[in-house]
């Protein structure tokens, strides 16, 4: 068998609804600041939730230059996480050394569906509707075959930004896309370094990218009522563990990371931020979208993550909580926070920056992940937002409402989605 290699971290980037910098989006978050605000990317006047986390002001021409034009016809998702990669890879200075062996380099996402084609779809609904509300299905398909963009209908698909990534980056070796929800990036990078871990790779890109900023995605949240509808108070809709929590807040965008082999980032003189040691992944077995009432499938993917990284909760110094503002998910994150962490529970600083960004579904862990290393790089934990209200249910340090200086050597991030998934990465400051 072979010895495990060591995974370490040597660049990220990220495209948030607070901007498309780590070093600015960081600092906004230190402010307690909110990247909320209307929605503008379709009519939502007449929804039940009329405000998201948008993303604002992008331009992928800003980071791949002229090279952008090869996935100018690439789904909005797709292009976030080209944009997020570039960042990491310039970071892990990927551009600069010799290229790696291209058959050596990986590709894992937690990537969601591209924006349906959800005009084009209406169009040719319209136009085979027939008196009494029955449609023409010869007349649709006739209209449809008109109206639809082929590659725009295949740039929905969950792989596709893999499949862009893969070309900018010339990625040759294994390349995958999970889409577990809300789990999908934090069970991506867990089974990236898997890949490095038994030798299959050296570098991976690897993280999330989603947007169902559109017609379809916020009607299905609305239908489930899992959406905040605080259309008159967006700006503090996202209330993570505050006792009048009323949903999550829709947002969108990407984070990648590079993760590297130990000895073959040592071997080009990569910066280290931080190295990758524990992954949990584990199901309910329950419920679609209820999370088990006594929290049992978070608490394994917990632990399962601390035995990995060979630390006891003692070690933590600091939790990104999946922290939704949904009712049931916070309270029972903060029972299974509990149950795992026991008289260390209430001394260990927990914070959704959710509260700030909204809750990015299949990108949320990996940009959960970076203000991990963040926190372990500047000792500084960001804050929970909006948090006014104390719930019984909910009796942790939140971290409430401003960011804390601290000294982080080890932290540990959840990720929970609908269907059941629970993954949760634990990563520490690199020691030789």
């Amino acid at each position: 068998m072979h010895m495990r290699r060591r995974v370490v971290i040597t660049g990220m980037g990220w495209v948030t609804p607070l901007g498309h910098d780590i070093d600015r989006v960081w600092s906004r978050m230190l402010a307690g600041e909110s990247g909320i605000g209307p929605t503008t990317l379709f009519d939502a006047s007449t929804y039940p939730t009329r405000f998201s986390g948008e993303i604002r002001g992008f331009d992928l021409a800003e980071f791949l230059g002229d090279g952008a034009r090869r996935h100018q016809r690439a789904s909005r998702n797709a292009q976030f996480a080209l944009a997020a990669a570039k960042q990491a890879w310039r970071g892990a200075r990927l551009d600069l050394t010799p290229p790696p062996d291209p058959t050596r380099v990986g590709v894992y996402m937690g990537s969601g569906e591209g924006p349906s084609d959800f005009n084009n779809f209406v169009i040719a609904a319209v136009a085979a509707a027939r008196p009494g509300g029955t449609v023409d299905t010869v007349r649709w398909a006739t209209r449809a075959r008109e109206v639809f963009d082929p590659v725009y209908e295949q740039e929905q698909e969950p792989n596709m930004a893999c499949g862009h990534l893969a070309v900018e980056f010339n990625a040759q070796g294994p390349s995958f896309n999970t889409l577990t929800a809300c789990a999908a990036s934090t069970q991506a990078i867990g089974e990236a370094t898997n890949r490095i871990r038994f030798g299959e790779t050296d570098v991976m890109l690897t993280g999330g990218a989603h947007s169902m900023l559109h017609p379809l995605g916020v009607t299905g949240f609305n239908r489930l009522t899992a959406l905040s509808t605080r259309n008159d108070d967006w700006a503090t809709a996202s209330r993570p563990f505050d006792r009048t929590r009323d949903g999550f807040v829709l947002g969108e965008g990407s984070g990648m990371l590079i993760l590297e082999d130990l000895d073959h980032a040592r071997r080009r003189g990569a910066p280290i931020l931080a190295e990758l040691v524990g992954y949990g992944s584990t199901a309910d077995a329950f419920r679609i979208t209820d999370i088990h009432e006594d929290g049992r499938g978070a608490i394994a993917a917990m632990e399962a993550a601390l035995r990995s990284a060979g630390l006891s909760p003692a070690d933590i110094h600091y939790i990104s909580a999946h922290g939704t503002g949904t009712e049931e998910n916070d309270k029972i994150e903060s029972l299974a926070i509990c149950r795992v962490f026991g008289d260390r529970a209430k001394q260990t600083p927990v914070s959704s920056i959710k509260s700030m960004v909204g809750h990015l579904i299949a990108a949320a862990g990996a940009v959960e992940l970076i203000t991990c290393v963040l926190a372990i790089r500047d000792g500084m934990l960001p804050p929970t937002i909006n948090y006014r209200n104390p719930d019984p249910n909910c009796d942790l340090d939140y971290i409430p409402n401003e960011a804390r200086k601290a000294r982080v050597r080890a932290a540990l991030s959840n990720s929970f989605g609908f269907g059941g998934q629970n993954d949760t990465l634990v990563i520490r400051a690199f020691d030789e």
